[in-house]
């Protein structure tokens, strides 16, 4: 509880607190014993109420209406008649955002408990008030809404969230609804209309009325539902190498079912596994479940969009390499999905193209490249341009790597702190790649590289090297 000084009371005469039956007198010697002056008693309960676990409840009259900012504030309590400018910065207490320390949003809106009926003045004050001259009516409009509204659009937010699996025709078939959630733009709009279903329906759970008025059996349909389709979200996010967005209403829907559904079986969401981290990867593989004997297409699927995935975070460190695999990888997807592979032979397939980027097997490096990660990405893309010349395969393979030793050794000459940011150790290295494709590579190889080719190479080196070197 927060108060003002006793003594700031009309009439009142300063009374022995130990003699004095006013609680309040007593309770105020108390926080000024404990805190030593007013500022500090409002200013460590207004912290422990903003960032601990308790208090839970703020009482205050004529208090913390300005300066007060706790965006985790989710209920006001109005027990007493405010109007116009008091009232609208009561309200204004619970309509801030609030996000978690991870970022994840963990509350959209405020609850306004009325006690007397001043709500009713709030239409008048949103449209009366000069601080709000710059507004329409119009946009206004919507700032309150009922509880009771909102609870009025449970059903159609869970019939729009059962009809994205319209096509499914047994609403038992977890495989099927899986399969069908393939689709990326169809997953995005069952993962929009679950967030708008979760968050309906926990408004409406904050409803006595809406607990009372509906049947039992609805009402455990709604949670069951809400469950299964959180551990379904769960399994398609893994299933396809999904990121995990902590700005994302995971930790709302989770407060949801720790209040009022029994979520043991609720899948634990967890960060998409690194296939280069072999052990953790076939952890992650089983433990979901996507192991079993049985159901050996959602692992192959788990094992397709995993590599998928890795294929794309490192794309641009070595085009040459990864372009190849991002081909097989997509290809064996959509032959998948187009019934020209069974479950086993997808499964075999993925599982050899995942070890082969793992391996990097069919890479074949020339051996002086094979301790040599950086150069051997500039000799993937160095190859195609000294193939246009020479025909005999291995005098190519010989000069492509020569030359990406001596271009990746250029950047580790001229690599410094806060290299890409300094343009003249830029330019410095893009004239020293210029001269050595020059009078190396055309001059003494005798390779007739174009001005247009050389540029080309100096380009996508630097592109290259941008991804592949930090600082």
């Amino acid at each position: 509880m927060i108060i003002s000084p006793p003594d700031e009371r009309e009439g009142f005469d300063e009374i022995d607190a130990e003699k004095s039956t006013d609680v309040v007198v007593a309770f105020w010697q108390r926080m000024m014993k404990r805190y030593g002056s007013e500022e500090d008693y409002v200013k460590q309960i207004v912290n422990a109420f903003k960032f601990g676990d308790e208090p839970e409840i703020l009482i205050v009259v004529d208090k913390l209406l300005t300066g007060f900012d706790a965006p985790r504030n989710t209920v006001l309590y109005l027990a007493r008649r405010l109007k116009d400018h008091t009232l609208l910065q009561a309200i204004a207490r619970v309509n801030r955002l609030y996000e978690d320390d991870t970022g994840s949003r963990t509350k959209d809106f405020g609850y306004v408990i009325d006690y007397v009926g001043v709500l009713g003045e709030l239409d008048q004050a949103l449209t009366t008030y000069s601080a709000l001259e710059g507004f329409e009516e119009a946009d206004l409009k919507g700032a309150l809404a009922s509880i009771h509204e909102e609870t009025r659009a449970l059903p159609q937010r869970h019939a729009e969230l059962w009809d994205v699996f319209k096509t499914v025709k047994n609403r038992q078939d977890e495989e099927g609804f899986e399969l069908l959630l393939a689709d990326e733009r169809l997953r995005a709009g069952f993962y929009e209309r679950l967030s708008a279903y979760a968050k309906t329906l926990a408004i409406a759970l904050s409803s006595e009325r809406f607990i009372t008025d509906t049947p039992e059996q609805k009402l455990r349909a709604y949670k069951n539902d809400l469950k299964r389709f959180v551990n379904l979200k769960a399994a398609v996010k893994l299933r396809y190498a999904e990121s995990v967005d902590y700005r994302d209403f995971e930790p709302r829907i989770q407060k949801l079912l720790d209040t009022h559904i029994s979520a043991s079986e609720v899948v634990q969401l967890n960060a998409p596994v690194n296939i280069f981290d072999e052990a953790a990867f076939q952890k992650v593989v089983e433990e979901q479940g996507a192991g079993s004997e049985k159901n050996p297409g959602a692992k192959a699927d788990m094992i397709a969009h995993a590599t998928r995935r890795a294929i794309h975070e490192r794309l641009e460190q070595d085009p040459a390499f990864y372009e190849k695999f991002s081909r097989l990888i997509q290809q064996a997807i959509d032959d998948y999905r187009a019934k020209r592979l069974s479950d086993l032979e997808y499964l075999q397939r993925v599982t050899e193209i995942k070890n082969a980027v793992v391996s990097r097997k069919g890479d074949d490096l020339p051996p002086a490249l094979n301790d040599d990660a950086d150069a051997a990405a500039v000799y993937g893309l160095l190859r195609p341009f000294v193939a246009n010349h020479l025909s005999d395969a291995a005098r190519v393979r010989t000069t492509a790597a020569e030359a990406a030793m001596a271009v990746w050794d250029i950047f580790r000459r001229n690599r410094k702190v806060g290299y890409w940011d300094d343009l003249d150790a830029q330019r410095r290295t893009m004239n020293e790649i210029d001269d050595y494709l020059y009078d190396e590579v055309k001059g003494a190889r005798g390779i007739a590289l174009s001005t247009d080719e050389m540029d080309e190479i100096i380009e996508k080196t630097m592109q290259l090297a941008r991804h592949r070197m930090a600082g």
